[in-house]
């Protein structure tokens, strides 16, 4: 199952780094050249979509890489990336791959069986 959630953390990681380049671009492209109406027009939450196009897939890159040493930690990191991409992007046919198989991978990371090491997480 670590495996699982380190290959589609990854994947997840990768794919949501093409949604973030886009609505970041898109973002910036309408503050550049103007809002044309009912074609392009400016993001509600302008700062809050950026902030999410850059740490989400961070977070899904780094969360499934976690996943085979710290599970818990991965999976954690891996759902809030699923969590960032939907709060964010919404859920469309664009966001649909990422937010689910960032979600999936960190059910699967949490849901590894045994502890990750005996000590303390901290």
């Amino acid at each position: 199952m670590r495996n699982a959630a380190l290959v589609l953390g990854i994947i997840a990681g990768l794919f949501g780094m093409i949604v973030g380049f886009f609505g970041y671009g898109y973002s910036t492209a309408v503050e550049h050249f103007g809002e044309i109406d009912g074609i392009a027009e400016q993001v509600q939450n302008l700062s809050q979509l950026r902030v999410l196009a850059v740490l989400s897939p961070m977070l899904a890159i780094a969360g499934g890489a976690m996943a085979r040493a710290r599970a818990l930690w991965g999976g954690i990191l891996l759902l809030a990336s699923a969590a960032g991409m939907f709060v964010g992007f919404g859920f469309n046919v664009f966001t649909l791959f990422p937010i689910c198989f960032a979600g999936l991978a960190g059910v699967l990371a949490i849901a590894a069986g045994k502890p990750d090491e005996p000590k303390a997480h901290f």
